[in-house]
């Protein structure tokens, strides 16, 4: 019999609203529709279950998970039935970076997960460090799915890796996202001969990440530049405009990228795309396969960073900072 991979949650927000109701969803229906790998080194996606969650929200605090993930300002659309209550009661998170006992006491309530899904706003390097370092001292694997640098921190990554724990970041390439689209179209121009004369990509949504992302955009636009300079023939060819909120998008993202090249002799390629997405849904479809790898590392003494997640990251161990 598989064991199921115990997994903690820090902040519950859309992405996780997505991938606590997916979860559920696909272990009752059975459907493979949308999933990359039903079954990744012996982990279905069903095989996963919830066993702790923090937030810093009030109204969040003390409640049921299941519940939890329908509050406002959530607004990723319920895709299931009514959810039978989890178990997993809500914990106050870590407000106080600078308090060592913060650390210490979410170190405890880590106790018995294997892997500590960190889904907290980007823009919070500090808190994002303290939960790894939480983590670290429970003997968990971590992922950092924001665009904070934490797998990209040398110090902390040699840590993980000589304590046999897995670290997985820095922020998620989606499912099917503007990053994997934009890389997939550039790559392709340069295999087909073409010559990159501009590019770039606006992207407008209305969840909080969103909001907080156009207050807090420095780190995110690092990131996603991480995931296009490979295939830019000279800097500057490639922009990413500022982040755009509009609250009635709700979880929706729409993603407009523009390509402009050169083809033979001279003569020029225009290409205009348009994208509509559930934005959350993409970070869930690749969340769902980090946490099993995570898991599968852990449980075989492999620690530090994992080559295999490379390409569901914009910006793992290497890339800028």
């Amino acid at each position: 019999m598989v064991e199921r991979v115990k997994v903690a949650v820090v902040g519950v927000g859309n992405n996780v609203s997505a991938l606590v109701q997916g979860i559920a969803l696909y272990r009752a229906s059975g459907s493979v529709t949308g999933i990359r790998r039903p079954v990744l080194e012996g982990l279905g996606v069903g095989d996963v279950d919830f066993v702790a969650a923090f937030a810093t929200s009030p109204e969040k605090i003390g409640r049921d998970l299941s519940e939890v993930i329908f509050l406002p300002p959530n607004n990723y659309p319920r895709i299931t039935g009514e959810l039978p209550l989890s178990g997993v009661t809500v914990r106050r998170g870590i407000t106080d970076t600078a308090d060592a006992t913060e650390v210490d006491r979410v170190a405890g309530e880590l106790a018995g997960a294997e892997v500590v899904l960190y889904a907290a706003p980007s823009g919070r390097p500090e808190t994002a460090h303290a939960y790894a370092e939480a983590a670290l001292r429970a003997g968990a694997a971590f992922i950092n799915t924001t665009a904070d640098p934490v797998a990209r921190d040398p110090q902390l990554l040699d840590r993980y890796a000589r304590a046999g724990l897995p670290l997985l970041g820095d922020d998620l390439t989606s499912q099917f996202g503007t990053s994997a689209v934009h890389h997939a179209l550039l790559r392709l121009l340069e295999e087909r001969g073409l010559s990159l004369t501009s590019s770039y990509q606006v992207n407008l949504g209305g969840t909080e990440d969103f909001r907080n992302l156009v207050e807090n955009g420095d780190t995110k636009m690092r990131s996603k530049l991480n995931a296009l300079a490979s295939e830019s023939e000279a800097p500057g060819r490639v922009q990413v405009a500022p982040l755009g909120y509009l609250p009635h998008l709700k979880s929706h993202k729409v993603a407009h990228i523009n390509i402009e090249a050169q083809a033979w002799g001279e003569t020029t390629v225009s290409l205009d795309v348009k994208l509509t997405v559930h934005d959350p849904s993409g970070a869930a479809g690749v969340n769902i396969d980090l946490v099993r790898m995570a898991a599968n590392a852990l449980r075989q003494r492999r620690g530090g960073y994992l080559d295999e997640a490379a390409p569901l990251l914009k910006s793992p161990p290497g890339t800028a900072v």
